[in-house]
């Protein structure tokens, strides 16, 4: 209980602190499918907790969940910033959220609409 209740308020608080940041873009499903074809080593940053993950990530996805306080600093470490970083979560709102923090840390950022959501959707109607 103590968790999620911790979980909560560090939502709220990315919440309160993020900004919209004109600087991402969004991407869908359908475009993240030809980028993966095109280069087997783009960056997908999965921002979604362990227990959500469990369900599934897409291709090759680095994992980083965004309710973490050390979100920023952990992505930083992971991530090239020479290189464009799609970033997805369950549904797109969480991913929204982390790929503003990139965004506002100098890397080029997509936010996958709709999230991983709309990629099992995708796949299933392929």
């Amino acid at each position: 209980m103590r968790k999620f209740i911790l979980g909560l308020i560090g939502i709220c608080i990315l919440f309160s602190c993020a900004n919209s940041n004109e600087n991402v873009k969004t991407i869908t499903v359908d475009d993240l499918k030809l980028k993966i074809r095109e280069d087997k080593n783009i960056q997908i940053l999965d921002v979604r907790t362990s227990s959500e993950t469990s369900d599934g990530v897409i291709f090759n996805a680095i994992q980083v969940n965004l309710i973490f306080n050390s979100f920023e600093t952990r992505s930083i470490d992971v991530l090239n910033k020479d290189k464009p970083v799609y970033v997805y979560c369950r549904s797109g709102r969480r991913s929204k959220i982390a790929a503003g923090i990139l965004a506002d840390n100098g890397y080029d950022v997509y936010n996958v609409k709709g999230g991983y959501v709309a990629w099992e959707k995708a796949l299933k109607n392929n």
